[in-house]
This record gives structure tokens, C-alpha cells and sequence, in this order.
């Protein structure tokens, strides 16, 4: 069986309800919602949350009803890490069946696309890593343009290299961890306590699929080229 989850909460300090707020046609979170619905290789779909009219939009869709996540689980300090092993757990006992495959994807990266989730999964099941995160090429580098003060507050880079690397190209490979799909191990989710307590590998998205809204600059920009998604 292959999971796949969304995790919203009710609140958020960014977008107040951003997750039902329509954009482009839809409420945000049924874009995500709708690709692990229509998705042929997922075999149960279900919405972690702590707002009871989420919970029924997602029902109401096709979504397992698993209930109101706990209260613990429900402020803004609650891990993600927390929110899917406690949906794993749920799952699980509801279907009476255990997870081969995990998926999550962040409701406020509607971007995505339906291939991007199968290329996840194939990645998965091909490398066969602890698990897979979507990622992106970092726009600046830790190596070459990202710099923190001393302690005397001078400017420094922030991961210097003794050959003081002078242009981008000569710098070390990084990522930016783009909050947007994840392919997981069940037993790893089981057996860890955080993302990066395994071997994780990156699925690389191209940065326009990457856009994660968080306020109301954000929603506009990700509405506008979904519009021009749309038309093109």
C-alpha cells in the first residue's frame, strides 16, 4: 500500500486560511489533494489536520477519514516528522494494512506536477534510500555569496574553502530543500526521530515548480503562474 498524505493545519501566522483560500479555481489545498487522488500508484489518500471543515472537504473528495490529529500535533511548533508518524499509525489501523511507500505533499506547493510525484517514487524505488526530498539548485551558495557577520561584525563567507573559491562554479554542489513532495520508507518513519537520521536523496524540481506560499505576496505570485501555466 502507498500512503499518500497532505498536513494542514487551521491556523497559520503567514496567510490566515490559507489552505482553503481559492486560488486559480480551486481551494489550495484540493490542488495537491486532486493529484494524490488521480494518482494510479496511490492507494490510500489522507489529510492530517486539526480544522474539522479540512477534515470534511477532504472526505468529501475521496480521503480516508482518519479524524482530527491530536492537539499536540496541531501548534506551530509541531514537527513534521511528528504529524507523519502519527498519520502512518492512523492509516495503518483504519486499513488494517501496512505501508510499503509514504508520500507527503506540502498543500502550499501547488506547482507540482503529477509527473514530479511519479519521479519521486520511481527514484525511491530504484535507489531505494531512507527517503526522498524534493529539492531544488540553490540560487545562492554557502561556498561563494552566502556570508554572516564575526564577532567583530565584519562580513565573512559563511562556509569558507581554503582555495577561497572565486566563482560559483568552483564551489561545492547545494541544494535548496524545496517543501514539496517526500517518498519515504514506513519502517524508517518508525525507526527515526527527524528528516535526516537516514540516508535522504534529492529529487531535484526545476526552482518554478518550487514556489511554497507562506503569505500574501506569495499567493499572488503562485496564482499568477499557475494562470500562466494555464494558458500556455
Amino acid at each position: 500500500m502507498i500512503i499518500g498524505h497532505i498536513g494542514v493545519r487551521a491556523g497559520s501566522k503567514g496567510l490566515s486560511g490559507k489552505n482553503m483560500r481559492e486560488i486559480n479555481g480551486k481551494p489550495l489545498l484540493q490542488w495537491s489533494l486532486d493529484q494524490l487522488l488521480d494518482h494510479p500508484q496511490i492507494d490510500c489518500v489522507v489529510v492530517s489536520t486539526d480544522g474539522q471543515d479540512y477534515l470534511d472537504f477532504a472526505v468529501s473528495k475521496g480521503a480516508l477519514d482518519i479524524g482530527l490529529r491530536p492537539a499536540y500535533l496541531a501548534s506551530d511548533t509541531a514537527s513534521k516528522w511528528n504529524v507523519w508518524e502519527h498519520a502512518l499509525e492512523a492509516v495503518e489501523q483504519k486499513t488494517g494494512q501496512v505501508a510499503d511507500i509514504f508520500v507527503d505533499l506540502d498543500a502550499t506547493s501547488p506547482l507540482r506536477i503529477p509527473q514530479d510525484i511519479t519521479d519521486a517514487i520511481n527514484l525511491y524505488q530504484t535507489q531505494s534510500p531512507d527517503m526522498v526530498m524534493s529539492c531544488t539548485d540553490a540560487r545562492k551558495n554557502p561556498y561563494f555569496n552566502l556570508v554572516e557577520p564575526d564577532a567583530t561584525g565584519a562580513l565573512q563567507v559563511s562556509k569558507p574553502l581554503p582555495n577561497k573559491v572565486v566563482a560559483r562554479q568552483q564551489a561545492p554542489v547545494v541544494y535548496e530543500h524545496a517543501a514539496s513532495t517526500y517518498v519515504l520508507d514506513p519502517d524508517y518513519l518508525r525507526r527515526a526521530s527527524s528528516l535526516f537520521d537516514g540516508r535522504v536523496i534529492p529529487y531535484l524540481m526545476p526552482a518554478g515548480r518550487c514556489f511554497d506560499i507562506d503569505s500574501p505576496e506569495d499567493f499572488e505570485y503562485v496564482e499568477f503562474l499557475m494562470k500562466k501555466r494555464a494558458q500556455a
